[in-house]
């Protein structure tokens, strides 16, 4: 069976700048897809291309099998909701939910029982004459998706959707969202530089940088499986190890940098072989005293800050090893007690992701 939207090759330039490089994907209907990404990488570019917005170098795009190559942009079956939502701050909030309805000729009582319908999906029920000013930001977001999916697109493309929201409403309208497209059933593409949201959000994520997309997986995939050290650096925190393959001790590699490091992989290396080793925050422990397990040694402690539910530390240990650690906070919290200066840090064979460097 045909991919529901096939992105086949895509790559623009604007002069000799190639913002988009040859990228390639392809979406199932129903999916949360987001394309993450630091400013600059083309994941905006690729939005826009899928609207209609920017004219292709090269490649296509298809959606439910058309390919969009000669298809307007108010003639796709997409729609897209602006980081700014761009509400008619003149109109209603009913009138600014069902224009493009009205620009579309519907009759008068289908347009008012739709917005009836996405007033009520987005909890907005009993504010459809207030004006845009008068709303919160989370409520002028709601407004903004509302009017996005009264024309029913096959796909729906969000760019920044969460960005003028602060932390707290953004993490609650997060879950939102994520009800509101599981209740549709349709296909939304989101564009993020956020990484806690792109995880929140997606059935799966694409990651950018400079104009090519790196990789491709579910959020677990991606946090616990990068594929190079740009995606794992760029996707929660994580400290680097650099080592060199030393010899196969079953069921570990030895390898080799300022301290001994045991790993556990079905992978196959080359002796003498370099590599990075990376570590995520929650998969080291940090002792008082030295335990006798594996991959073990001493640290002294730099700096650390108190997050409520836990405590992240900064280590350095042998030969200038820079770690970062998160200690979750299982007990009552010893915030106000004296932090430690040095201490032993330990962590399993099987937690650590190995790179190519």
């Amino acid at each position: 069976m045909a991919p529901f939207i096939r992105i086949q090759n895509i790559s623009k330039k604007y002069g000799k700048l190639l913002a988009v490089d040859n990228v390639s994907f392809d979406l199932e209907k129903g999916e949360l897809f987001s394309l993450l990404g630091p400013s600059g990488c083309g994941k905006t570019t690729l939005l826009r291309i899928l609207a209609g917005f920017e004219l292709t170098t090269e490649g296509y795009v298809e959606i439910d099998g058309q390919d969009m190559v000669d298809v307007d942009p108010a003639d796709r079956p997409v729609n897209i909701m602006f980081q700014n939502y761009a509400l008619f701050p003149h109109m209603s909030v009913s009138n600014n939910i069902g224009y493009g309805l009205k620009r579309a000729s519907l009759p008068d009582n289908e347009i008012k029982s739709r917005v009836s319908e996405l007033l009520e999906l987005v909890h907005l029920n009993g504010m459809g004459e207030r004006k845009p000013s008068t709303l919160s930001g989370g409520q002028r977001q709601r407004v903004a998706l509302a009017r996005a999916l009264a024309r029913r697109p096959k796909l729906l493309l969000l760019d920044e959707p969460l960005a003028a929201l602060d932390k707290k409403l953004r993490s609650e309208t997060q879950f939102e969202l994520c009800k509101i497209q599981e209740q549709l059933g349709t296909t939304f593409v989101v564009v993020t530089h956020d990484q806690e949201e792109a995880m929140t959000l997606s059935t799966r994520i694409g990651v950018m940088n400079n104009g090519k997309l790196v990789q491709v997986g579910t959020p677990n995939e991606i946090y616990e499986q990068p594929q190079t050290t740009f995606v794992a650096d760029f996707v929660g925190e994580i400290s680097f190890i650099e080592v060199t393959v030393k010899e196969q001790k079953e069921p570990y590699w030895l390898m080799q940098g300022a301290v001994p490091i045991h790993v556990s992989t079905g992978a196959k290396f080359r002796i003498n072989q370099k590599v990075n080793l990376a570590l995520r925050p929650e998969k080291i422990s940090l002792t008082s005293k030295p335990t006798g397990k594996i991959n073990e040694f001493p640290v002294e402690i730099t700096d650390w800050a108190f997050y409520g539910a836990g405590t992240q530390y900064r280590v350095v240990g042998p030969g200038g090893i820079n770690l970062k650690l998160y200690e979750s906070h299982n007990l009552p919290s010893k915030s106000n007690a004296r932090q430690p200066e040095t201490g032993f840090i330990n962590f399993s064979p099987d937690s650590i992701i190995i790179l190519e460097r």
